[in-house]
């Protein structure tokens, strides 16, 4: 389990689009870096595993992995709108889930 998850470690902080590294202030990076790279800063006596949580959470939030999966195949203009027609309909049912369940346990019905 420790080796697969420092080889995948290795693996993506090898690739382009990321970076680890160890304390970078947000004024040193440049707008390039910024757009493209995901960075996280590691205190002196962080874990490797925690830093990699919080890796693996940022490297979620931005997105990349979502695009790579969506630019594997070429999708032509009509799948991409496909796609997010499909995308917007599941956030709006899942918003109109998450609104009801909050209803119901705020008002305890």
């Amino acid at each position: 389990m420790k080796l697969s998850l420092i080889i995948f470690a290795l693996m993506v902080a090898s690739s382009s689009g990321f970076c680890l590294q160890r304390t970078v202030m947000s004024s040193q990076l440049t707008a390039v870096e910024k757009k493209r790279g995901i960075s996280i800063e590691i205190g002196d006596g962080e874990s490797i595993e925690s830093a990699m949580r919080r890796f693996k959470k940022e490297v979620n939030k931005s997105g990349h992995l979502m695009e790579l999966r969506h630019r594997r195949y070429f999708e032509n203009g009509q799948e991409v709108k496909k796609r997010k027609v499909v995308q917007a309909r599941n956030r709006r049912r899942i918003e109109r889930m998450n609104k009801v369940w909050m209803k119901k346990n705020v008002y305890g019905n």
